[in-house]
């Protein structure tokens, strides 16, 4: 009975993924429409080979991937790839950068477009959609005599953590986990 469970608790660590991909909802609430400024979208997260871009979008619009070429210009002459589902999930497969543009006349160069900078998936399982931490000088430990003033300015290199922020792919992970683990003790009582 212990061999059995062993060899049952090995095919099950064999079979539960090491690294968690995450599934962006390109501009989150706001979706894959005009009026969005994806460059904003796309600043703090930090996108891996593995992880999906999905774009949710109406009927007046699609998503072409282009070369870096088109996507200054915004033109679709030389389309790599054009979805028009309403509703497309886009895996990320390699490093490098990779852009997108709606191809409906005027779209893209009132800025329906997209360009995002895919990096290799690292060798330690951490939660993708993670905002990177950015070096900020450290506070100064010295008391100050004069009062401080409220800053009128925000941080524009700490943005909001996304809504879609990659908890979501961990903890479905962790719930196959918890599945297949009542499923192996449920075969040996």
């Amino acid at each position: 009975m212990n061999t059995s469970m062993t060899a049952s608790f090995l095919v099950l660590l064999l079979a539960f993924p090491c690294v968690f991909a995450t599934d962006y909802t390109v501009g989150d609430a706001n979706q894959w429409t005009q009026g969005v400024d994806y460059t904003t979208w796309t600043s703090g997260k930090t996108f891996k080979v593995g992880d999906n871009l999905v774009f949710k979008y109406g009927g007046t619009h699609q998503v072409n991937e282009v070369d870096e070429s088109d996507y200054k210009s915004c033109s679709s002459s030389n389309t790599i790839k054009n979805y028009n589902d309403g509703d497309s999930k886009v895996p990320l497969t390699k490093a490098g950068k990779i852009y997108f543009i709606c191809p409906t006349t005027g779209h893209c160069t009132v800025g329906m477009k997209l360009e995002v900078d895919v990096v290799a998936a690292s060798t330690t399982p951490t939660p993708s959609g993670t905002p990177p931490t950015t070096k900020t000088p450290a506070p100064s430990t010295t008391p100050s005599t004069t009062p401080s003033t409220p800053s009128s300015e925000t941080n524009s290199t700490s943005p909001s953590q996304p809504k879609d922020s990659g908890a979501v792919s961990v903890s479905n992970g962790v719930g196959i986990l918890m599945g297949s683990l009542f499923v192996v003790l449920g075969f040996m009582g």
